[in-house]
């Protein structure tokens, strides 16, 4: 072999053997069968830390939006979490009464938080008023049905069943009785934090927040007791998209609170049982993401993904104070069905971050911190008992104007020159009053002359509210800003929705 041949193979061979050195370094190590095995991050291979260590724990439950504090453990334990199954009536929204099935009197239900290698003792209670079975599926059970089978438990049964919490990560649970879109349509979710050894990183706040779908047999906002509607649920067509159960749930003087400076963690789950969520906090960007409840997290976020029977944690710190909006980004779902909430950050301003000019009617409407829906309730109450006065009509119209018509037409009633008509001592509805539920139902397409001022803007049909939103708005536009007074009642509102005028819009 000549010199230079020899010389390049042997150059070869030496490249080879270090091309080889280095796979061997850079790959993981070989399956017994020839295959790459992956590195081990985690799982149930590694969850169990051995037989719990000291006296059992009773857990601690917390209702939401809060949280229970960390377990602060470093070894694993025995943890009895004792949990109510209580069938109950309560608000869905503001006059709207559901009969809800509930873990722990509430929706979601009670938030569990358990450390990986812990051994969980279940006690689950099916309150003697109860009218159907329930039981408990939990995702953070390793075992057949997450605990279904052992905990079927009739009313005024308990049954107990025990497992090893193997994996790390945020798990959502149901009852998973039959027919199970049912019982979770009717509220029955929840929460199971699994943390890992060495806990999560520290944060200042902590809030518990739950999606879901709800199907009622009568409309969005209408008044009265509403049962189920099967094939509401079964269309996936829900009436109310909700946090926590209730419209409002986390506004106004229940909004979740922080100050400039802190970092604030959410824990979001969505219980279903039909959508998807498309989680999203208006004005912030999450710092971290723990996507689909998991060990891994993703970085600088702005909306993220929740699986029906899913969950999500997420970070983020607050830098500038003011209203931030929780919604799901399907965005009818927040404004038109319910899914929407407040964190109210309190602090010092930062122009330097954010300028200012803060509109929160556009976002937030009658939901805004500090305005309290009560006088809707009242009304309900009045009119279902057949005593509803003048002035209870004026102040639930109020509050649903502010929400509803305010962004175009003022809190004020002084609309916008040359774009949205004056409501205020407006000689347009002087003419007829009656025209102002027909305007609310089916919009108005101008021209038309307002206080001598030519308009031609295009107000759409709110024909998604209520025969009593609509009496109660055009009675509170009536009797305010000058106009000449008078009532509209349930019934001119119905009629008004079934004559459709002719310059009625078609909202675009």
């Amino acid at each position: 072999m000549k010199p230079a041949v020899r010389y390049a193979t042997l150059a070869l061979a030496v490249a080879a053997t270090l091309g080889l050195s280095a796979c061997r370094i850079e790959q993981p190590n070989p399956a017994p069968n020839g295959a790459v095995q992956k590195e081990d991050t985690g799982g149930s291979a590694k969850g169990d830390f051995g037989p719990p260590v000291g006296e059992p724990i009773q857990a601690v439950l917390t209702s939401p939006p809060l949280v229970p504090p960390a377990t602060g453990r470093s070894q694993p334990a025995k943890v009895i979490v004792s949990l109510d199954v209580v069938e109950k009536d309560m608000e869905i929204s503001e006059g709207v009464s559901y009969t809800f099935w509930t873990f722990g009197g509430t929706v979601p239900g009670s938030f569990i938080r358990v450390r990986q290698g812990d051994t969980v003792e279940f006690h689950l209670r099916n309150m003697p008023d109860s009218k159907m079975p329930h039981n408990i599926d939990l995702h953070g059970v390793t075992g057949p049905g997450g605990g279904a089978a052992a905990s079927f438990t009739a009313p005024g049964h308990v049954s107990r069943f025990t497992f090893k919490a193997l994996n790390a990560g945020l798990y959502v649970y149901h009852c998973a009785t039959a027919p199970v879109g049912m019982h979770i349509a009717n509220g029955m979710y929840g929460l199971i934090l699994v943390e890992p050894p060495e806990g999560l990183p520290p944060v200042d706040r902590e809030y518990y927040v739950m999606q879901g779908d709800f199907y009622t047999t009568g409309k969005y906002r209408e008044k009265g007791h509403q049962g189920f509607d099967m094939n509401k649920a079964i269309d996936e067509h829900p009436t109310y998209v909700l946090f926590n159960g209730m419209e409002g749930s986390m506004t106004g003087d229940k909004a979740l609170k922080a100050k400039t400076g802190e970092k604030v963690r959410l824990y979001v789950g969505n219980g279903g049982p039909n959508l998807v969520s498309s989680f999203h906090v208006i004005g912030e960007i999450f710092d971290k993401v723990w996507y689909e409840g998991g060990t891994k997290f993703q970085e600088n976020v702005q909306t993220t993904l929740i699986p029906a029977g899913g969950a999500a944690m997420m970070d983020f710190h607050m830098e500038v104070p003011g209203s931030y909006v929780l919604v799901d980004h399907s965005i009818f779902r927040a404004f038109n069905k319910g899914a929407l909430a407040i964190l109210q950050a309190e602090g010092k301003e930062r122009k330097d971050i954010y300028s200012g000019k803060e509109v929160d009617a556009v976002y937030l409407g009658d939901q805004v911190a500090g305005t309290s829906r009560a006088p809707v309730s009242v009304a309900a109450a009045s009119a279902k008992a057949g005593t509803l006065t003048k002035e209870e009509q004026i102040a639930a119209g109020k509050v649903v104007f502010a929400g509803t018509c305010s962004t175009c037409h003022g809190a004020d009633g002084k609309g916008m020159e040359g774009v949205f008509p004056p409501l205020a001592n407006s000689d347009y509805i002087k003419a007829n009053p009656k025209r102002v539920p027909e305007i609310i139902l089916h919009g108005l397409v101008g021209p038309v002359k307002v206080n001598g001022k030519d308009y031609n803007s295009n107000m759409p049909p709110m024909s998604q509210l209520t025969d009593d939103e609509v009496a109660n708005i055009s009675t509170y536009v009536l009797n305010s800003w000058g106009n000449p007074g008078g009532q509209i009642s349930k019934a001119d509102a119905a009629a008004a929705r079934a004559a459709k005028p002719a310059n009625a819009s078609e909202g675009h």
